[in-house]
């Protein structure tokens, strides 16, 4: 799919208060990026996996300099790959997702919404398929990410699957 862009400030907090990209060190503790950036991309699989989500060989990489998180193995559909996707986006201090992933079942592709101020997923189904009655469509794309139809935020992310 390419690369996918995110809000960096919106999102899960998987990093604590420092992030690879970076707090200045002590020059007597010299900070190790290298190990910062695969600390990150281990919390962020690990995120992932928490979700129920997994596909075979996923590997995680996380670069703190550009906030990217590129995400590569084999999905096996398409939904499951477009929220591996969304989680690892809609993560503190990512800014895109490089989505090498590939698809056992192909099938077409979502559309994406940044949640802004005001939005729910009525007004998002509304935008997207004509009628706010079918939000529970977006729900359910956005599960287990989404615990309830009410829990959006500003900058976060949703995947809004194909009309049927």
């Amino acid at each position: 799919m390419g690369i996918l862009s995110f809000i960096k400030e919106a999102g899960e907090k998987l990093f604590g208060a420092t992030t690879p990209s970076a707090q200045a060190a002590p020059a007597s503790a010299p900070v190790d990026v290298a190990t910062l950036n695969q600390k990150a991309g281990e919390a962020i699989a690990t995120y992932i996996r928490s979700q129920g989500l997994n596909a075979d060989n996923l590997q995680v990489k996380y670069d703190g300099a550009s906030h990217t998180v590129t995400v590569s193995g084999q999905a096996a559909d398409q939904a499951t790959k477009e929220k591996i996707v969304v989680a690892a986006g809609n993560v503190q201090h990512v800014d895109k997702v490089d989505d090498q992933l590939t698809v056992t079942n192909a099938a077409p592709e979502s559309q994406y919404h940044t949640v802004a101020s005001g939005d729910n997923l009525w007004k998002i189904a509304e935008k997207y398929y004509g009628s706010g009655a079918k939000n529970d469509i977006i729900f359910e794309a956005n599960k287990p990410m989404l615990k309830s139809p009410d829990k959006i935020y500003p900058g976060q992310v949703l995947r809004i699957p194909p009309a049927n």
